[in-house]
């Protein structure tokens, strides 16, 4: 049953191998830029933010991402982790702590919220570990690779799910990732991406799963109904026996996805699942779509997907393929906006967006990938940009009555940053840090000057500007001055350095109407 999996399989791990080992470096900028629009679903039931807005810490080993949750002040701290390296059995211990609850031989997220996993620099690889979330929200995982997670042989982790997400897990946020395997149960592998026991409001997108018998499932048998809302978008499936994904129960929108060698089914609706199916390209595959290996039926809604040598199996009790011509049979509603490429260009779009270390390209619906700034809010003036030694004229809103201050990482006083005194500042006690202005009622801010103390200037490398309120990101770029973004009305405005050379000062972080 696994064989095709086998057969194509070295070639494929070649072709993987030498992305890898060209892979696009991905800055710490790009990073933060990409983790301010997560899509889909995980944009419902109060939005995703991860851990915008609080610390930022780097790490080289899984007992570090461990110790970074451990080291919050509490288990809903938000934390954004960098990872860089390879992470392994070798290097992920089991941290103790009042925030956190983690074990040996996996990432755990477990009885947590409001965490970023992000990969930057050369690349992130979880090698032979997985991903477990449980019990846990607000989580946003970008931009790593995890490969060859294995529920049978030596090690194992996680089950074999490369990502898993159980009990009461609500609002993630996956995105360019890579998700692969080595063959299918027979080698000891599972899924690529589970959710099982009441896990809600999940988007999956610009991902790449491949080289495994199951591709992930949405609920762990025809009983566990409880899951849903989850968006699949501009994801590449490729070399998957079946489970791209498996819906027992609940709602998911699957659009733009580039599915490529499904060797047994693809798309399996079962159980009163309802999937919405858009604009996405099958190619060279078999029962792509469909009600398969059970006669409790799903339920689809389709319109503009390509199907490019696809064969479909004959009907029978347990095994009812949508085609040869999927036709819908039932109508699911999407609450949330959103545009889509034709589908006859996704292979283009997807194979330049989809995976990690891809530069977090996305697509704006013109089958022309983006960079990740290109959404960012225009300076005011594109024309005249500002001068970064002249600041802004008006009111600093950072001296007037109301107005205060907080910092994370601070190794000074935050005050300094809002006392008009170029003399003092304020310093993160390490690389990284965030330091805030915010008022009691909301203020209408559309640009800030961040001034660098004598001696220091250029030391702030990479930073965003976050709406504290909400976790949007407003701005996104490098080096201190002036920074203009779309008004915003907020109680609390975030500078957040999140990489630099030598010790950042900030003497003052000046905020304007205008």
């Amino acid at each position: 049953m696994r064989r095709s999996v086998a057969v194509r399989l070295s070639a494929l791990l070649a072709t993987g191998a030498l992305a890898a080992a060209t892979g696009v470096a991905l800055s710490t900028a790009e990073a933060a830029a990409a983790a301010s629009g997560p899509t889909g679903y995980a944009t419902q039931n109060g939005g995703t933010t991860g851990g915008a807005g609080g610390q930022t810490v780097r790490a080289t080993t899984g007992t570090a991402i461990h110790q970074a949750l451990c080291g919050r002040a509490s288990s809903s701290t938000p934390i954004t982790i960098q990872v860089e390296g390879t992470i392994n059995h070798g290097n992920t211990a089991k941290v103790s702590g009042g925030s956190c609850s983690t074990a040996a031989g996996v990432i755990e997220l477990k009885q947590i919220s409001n965490v970023t996993i992000v990969g930057v620099g050369n690349g992130a690889v979880f090698d032979q570990l997985g991903i477990h979330i449980r019990e846990s929200r607000n989580i946003i995982i970008q931009n790593v690779t995890i490969r060859n997670v294995k529920k049978s042989g030596s090690p194992t982790s996680n089950g074999g799910d490369a990502i898993g997400m159980e009990s009461g897990v609500r609002n993630v946020w996956v995105d360019h990732t890579t998700l692969e395997a080595s063959g299918g149960e027979s080698e000891g592998f599972d899924g690529l991406f589970d959710m099982k026991d009441n896990t809600q409001y999940v988007t999956l997108s610009y991902s790449t799963l491949r080289n495994s018998g199951r591709g992930g499932l949405i609920g762990s048998s025809e009983s566990d109904t409880s899951n849903g809302y989850v968006t699949f978008h501009h994801n590449l499936y490729e070399n998957i026996d079946s489970r791209t994904p498996l819906l027992r129960g609940g709602v998911s929108h699957i659009y733009n996805n580039h599915y490529r060698n499904l060797n047994e089914s693809g798309i399996n609706s079962r159980a009163g699942a309802r999937a919405k199916v858009d604009n996405n390209y099958f190619e060279d595959s078999k029962d792509v779509l469909g009600t398969f290996y059970t006669d409790a039926a799903g339920y689809w809604q389709v319109s503009g997907n390509i199907f490019d040598n696809v064969t479909w199996s004959a009907r029978s009790d347990d095994h009812n393929p949508a085609g040869p011509n999927p036709t819908s049979n039932t109508s699911v509603g999407i609450p949330y906006a959103y545009t889509l490429d034709a589908a006859n260009c996704v292979p283009g779009v997807v194979s330049q967006t989809a995976g990690a270390n891809k530069g977090l390209k996305v697509s704006d619906g013109s089958c022309t990938p983006q960079n990740p700034d290109s959404t960012d809010p225009p300076d005011p003036d594109p024309t005249d940009p500002p001068d970064p030694t002249d600041p802004p004229t008006g009111t600093n809103l950072s001296l007037t009555a109301g107005a205060d201050g907080s910092s994370k990482a601070d190794g000074t006083s935050y005050g300094n940053v809002r006392d008009g005194d170029m003399g003092t500042y304020w310093s993160p006690s390490g690389p990284t840090g965030s330091v805030s202005v915010k008022w009691g009622s909301a203020t209408t801010v559309s640009k800030i000057n961040v001034r660098e103390a004598a001696g220091s200037q250029g030391a702030i490398g990479s930073w965003r500007v976050v709406n504290h309120d909400t976790g949007a990101v407003l701005a996104s770029g490098t080096g201190a001055g002036v920074i203009g973004f779309a008004p915003a009305s907020l109680k609390k405005l975030t500078f957040e350095i999140t990489g630099s050379s030598g010790a950042p000062r900030i003497a003052e972080l000046e905020t304007y109407a205008g």
